[in-house]
């Protein structure tokens, strides 16, 4: 992969007056508020038995943020959550995006927006912070669990915990502070990391998929807000 070159501020910037009137579209944004809807996201987890959704308390739903972060009880966001009783619970959200150019490198910068109460001290099992991580990426095939010898399984290559895979690259933690006590907004990117670089099918299309990769055995709850997905074509 290579650097990425650019600054969440600079790009968001940049678009404003990054084209002249003739000049074909190389560089876009989609942005994904959740506030009234869910966009076309969905969720799901993989890495735990068969069997087992109920014991790992496993959840997802388009739904209000927590009372701190949602005085008038009308602002929804995709909420997550799962117990990690398989000490490697991944909880991921997925959305189709169509109308890229066909067969045509993108250079993606993604910016996450996400409520998370987890602390960044270490506890009992791991860091309920710095233990899970999260994820984003893309894949030209759906991203989904299979069951592999008892356990399901993701079909792509996320990597494991903190190590990145094909498919997708490690953007950081879901850890707010040491002393948190209530739902923070946190926003993680690949701004300063490596850049994510997919070659698009003949129909223009690619699934995004953003998840957390859990090395702390407990409970994580987390509601995405908002996620924006930059793409720069590749010359």
């Amino acid at each position: 992969m290579k650097k990425l070159k650019w600054s969440i501020v600079g790009l968001m910037v940049f678009l404003g007056s990054c084209r002249l009137p003739d000049q074909e579209i190389t560089v876009f944004s989609i942005s994904y508020f959740f506030n009234d809807s869910d966009e076309g996201w969905t969720g799901d987890f993989a890495d735990y038995p068969e069997g087992d959704s109920i014991a790992h308390e496993l959840f997802f739903k388009h739904d209000t943020l927590p009372e701190n972060l949602n005085a008038n009880a009308t602002i929804k966001a995709l909420h997550i959550s799962g117990n990690n009783l398989s000490n490697d619970l991944f909880m991921f959200i997925k959305k189709k995006v169509s109308g890229l150019r066909p067969n045509t490198a993108y250079e993606i910068l993604f910016n996450v927006r996400v409520a998370s109460n987890a602390p960044t001290d270490a506890g009992v099992g791991g860091a309920p912070g710095e233990s899970v991580y999260l994820k984003a990426g893309a894949t030209l095939i759906e991203p989904k669990k299979e069951l592999e010898t008892g356990i399901h399984r993701m079909n792509i290559d996320k990597g494991n915990q903190e190590e990145e895979g094909a498919d997708m690259m490690n953007i950081g933690h879901v850890g707010v502070s040491a002393s948190t006590i209530q739902y923070t907004v946190i926003i993680r990117n690949n701004s300063s990391v490596n850049s994510f670089v997919i070659t698009t099918d003949a129909s223009g299309e690619i699934w995004l998929v953003v998840g957390t990769d859990s090395g702390f055995e407990g409970t994580t709850t987390l509601y995405y807000t908002q996620i924006d997905v930059l793409f720069n074509e590749v010359n």
